[in-house]
Formats: structure tokens, C-alpha cells, sequence
């Protein structure tokens, strides 16, 4: 076993190799514009393109020409919620999501609702899950579009998606979700799910950093969105600009093994997953989940540790590699709005530690996180004097 230990697959996933190997022509030999039709090393580049693009409409249970390419999922969002609330103003302003998006769908709703569109953000239980009778009574006569993630990215609990395309079709309004957590850990099918837009990133799939898709619908319903780039027309006038070939390989790579190798994955990470949480609540006294134990993706494990810190729990954990929420927001000293969405108070939201398990990890360095994450919580907790009074008061009343 070597050091660092990687466990903050949520933020971002080492390269497979294999990925690698597929892009690496496509920076040399296969260099090519894609979009330059007049000679081979277009054709070469386009036909790498091309197979990417159908490897994930494959996966999707979509048409290829129902997938652009974008610059990772934050681009995707943008252009699901900003690309519909443009095309769609004519029939309606009003948006509904929920509390706990990620903040590329959440700051895209605020900006808009600047621009004279109206915005309503729907809670969630205890365990992140939004109620589908609050959702159907929030929509309007004037509601155009629906934006709920597939899978939080923070404490991983699955929104019930396919209850909520179909409510969407029932009331002719489009429906967006962003699939980046989820992508690749459980199976999605557009079609059976009525899903009209999806945002999906390659780098939480073991792919590049930078690429992304949005899936759009063509037919049964024909969704319609404004581009917010212009220039070359490129992906069907949706997202101009050279196309990132090697990238874009890689992230067809990426889905290609995802859909081959699914099955065995979610078992071997699930097994992984719970293995840690297992050790964990065995060997740690006054801990909590946060997210549902069974609905939610396998990778994740969100746990709370009364009386500890968690930014001083990740510095005594120097060679583990975890995190206390988004990797997106992390630089800001707020607690989590997704934990606070739950319930939690600030100082519960401040003791939460996020473990992401991937692809690369074993079963030794599972082992050896539960005991160091024990180590360090019992180190914390012994020089806390919250924790200590908390323990007397606790113990008094037990007497």
C-alpha cells in the first residue's frame, strides 16, 4: 500500500490508463481539426469524435445527435437552464429546483431570476430527497423547465428521477437533471426515465478534466435551447469552438469501460464503501450518516463526527485525501448548504467529512483509513473542551 490514500472520488477521479492510451494519438498523429472536412486528418479526427458521441448516446440509451459536447458539466448546466429559459420565454418564466443543487445550476437560477424569471427551490427531507407532492404543487401554468440533480454530490442520495420526468411529460415542461454524480455508478436511460436535458462531466468518470455532455432530446418531445456561445456553429450551432478532440476521445473511452464494467464496479465499491462505514461506526463513538443508507450512489460516504472539527480532522489525516463538502465551494469558510438543507446546525455541518471511493482503491487502504480516521477523532475529541462537557452532562444524566 502505498501514501497518500485518494479518497475524494467525488471531486475529481485519476485517468484510467486506458483512457489515457485512447487520447494519446489524438495529440500527435491524429492532431486534426475535426471540423476541417477537406482532407484526411479532419476525417480522422471527426471519425474519433463521431465514435466518442455514440458511445455515450449508447450508454444514455440516446441518439448520437442528441449529444454535445461542452466544456464539463458546469458548461452543460448553464446552457440546460439559461439555453431553456431563453428559448422557452415566450410560453412561460418560471423555473423550479431545489435547495441542494449544485451551485452551477443554483447561481445560473439566482442570476436569472435578476433577468425577470421566477425561481422556486424545493426542500428536502432529512435525507436530502425532494417531496413529489411539494413539486407537483409548485408547478404553474407558466413553469418551463425543471432542474433537479440525479444524485447529490455531497452526500449522494438519488432523487426520484423517473417519477419526475414523468410528471414533467404530464405537464408538457422540460426537464433537466445533472447526471454528474451519478453518471457511470447506476444505470440511466433517458428514454425510460423521461429526461429531456442531461449534464454529465468526464474527470467523475475517470476521464479528462474539461470535457463534458449535455444530452438533449430531439423527439417526443423536441427540446429546444439558445445556445450562450456563439462563433463556428460547431455541435449543431449549441456550443461553437474547436472541438476538444483528445478530450473528447477520452470521455468516450471513459463511458465505453463504465458501461462494460458497471456491474462489477458498483459491486466492488459498494462492498468498499460500507466496509468504511462499517469500521467506522464500529470503532467511533457519537457519528452519524448523512444521506440514506441504501438510496444513494455507492462511492459515497458522508459522515458526522460530534465534537471534532473537520477541517482539523482533514490536517491530522495529512496522507488521506478527503473532503468536507464540494469541491467547488470548498474555499469558502460557510457551512454546506446541502447539510444545512438537511438539518444540520452549523457546528454539525462543520464535523461532516465526505469519503469517496473510486476505482483504484483497495480493500488494505480502507482499513487503514478507519483506523487513522479513529486515531485522529479520539486525538480531537480528548483536547475538545465542547466534546468533554457535552460527555459530562451526558453522563450525569445516565447516572
Amino acid at each position: 500500500m502505498k501514501l497518500p490514500i485518494y479518497l475524494d472520488n467525488h471531486a475529481t477521479t485519476q485517468v484510467d490508463p486506458r483512457v489515457v492510451e485512447a487520447m494519446l494519438p489524438y495529440f500527435s498523429e491524429k492532431f486534426g481539426n475535426a471540423a476541417s472536412r477537406q482532407h484526411k486528418f479532419g476525417w480522422v479526427a471527426e471519425e474519433g469524435v463521431e465514435t466518442a458521441r455514440s458511445f455515450v448516446a449508447k450508454f444514455l440509451n440516446a441518439e448520437p445527435n442528441e449529444i454535445i459536447f461542452t466544456s464539463g458539466a458546469t458548461e452543460s448546466n448553464n446552457l440546460a437552464v439559461k439555453g431553456v429559459a431563453e428559448s422557452y420565454k415566450q410560453k412561460g418564466n418560471h423555473i423550479i429546483s431545489c435547495v441542494t443543487e449544485h451551485h452551477s445550476v443554483l447561481d445560473v437560477c439566482k442570476s436569472l431570476e435578476k433577468s425577470g424569471c421566477e425561481v422556486s427551490y424545493l426542500r428536502v427531507d432529512k435525507y436530502g430527497r425532494i417531496n413529489l407532492e411539494e413539486l407537483a404543487n409548485a408547478i404553474r401554468q407558466n413553469t418551463i423547465l425543471v432542474s433537479i440533480m440525479f444524485a447529490n454530490n455531497e452526500i449522494g442520495t438519488l432523487q426520484p428521477i423517473e417519477e419526475i420526468g414523468k410528471l414533467c411529460v404530464e405537464h408538457g415542461i422540460v426537464f433537466h437533471t445533472d447526471a454528474t454524480q451519478a453518471i457511470g455508478k447506476i444505470p440511466i436511460d433517458v428514454l425510460k426515465m423521461d429526461i429531456h436535458l442531461l449534464s454529465l462531466s468526464a474527470h467523475k468518470i475517470y476521464g479528462p478534466k474539461g470535457i463534458g455532455v449535455l444530452y438533449v432530446r430531439k423527439k417526443n418531445p423536441r427540446v429546444s435551447i439558445s445556445p450562450i456561445l456563439h462563433g463556428g456553429g460547431q455541435e449543431k450551432n449549441l456550443r461553437s469552438g474547436t472541438l476538444n478532440v483528445p478530450s473528447i476521445v477520452g470521455l468516450g473511452k471513459a463511458i465505453d469501460i463504465c458501461a462494460n464494467e458497471i456491474k462489477i464496479e458498483t459491486e466492488r465499491i459498494s462492498f468498499l464503501r460500507n466496509l468504511l462505514q462499517r469500521k467506522i461506526f464500529e470503532t467511533i463513538p457519537n457519528v452519524w450518516l448523512n444521506g440514506e443508507s441504501e438510496n444513494r450512489i455507492p462511492n459515497n460516504l458522508n459522515i458526522g463526527f460530534d465534537g471534532v472539527d473537520a477541517e482539523a480532522l482533514m490536517m491530522g489525516l495529512k496522507e488521506i485525501a478527503v473532503s468536507s463538502g464540494s469541491a467547488c465551494s470548498t474555499s469558502q469558510a460557510m457551512p454546506s448548504h446541502v447539510l444545512k438543507a438537511i438539518g444540520l446546525s452549523s457546528d454539525e455541518a462543520h464535523s461532516c467529512i465526505r469519503f469517496g471511493v473510486g476505482r483504484f482503491n483497495t480493500e488494505e487502504e480502507i482499513e487503514y483509513v478507519a483506523k487513522r480516521v479513529g486515531v485522529v477523532v479520539e486525538q480531537l475529541r480528548s483536547i475538545s473542551p465542547k466534546y468533554k462537557v457535552r460527555k459530562q452532562k451526558e453522563e450525569l444524566v445516565s447516572i
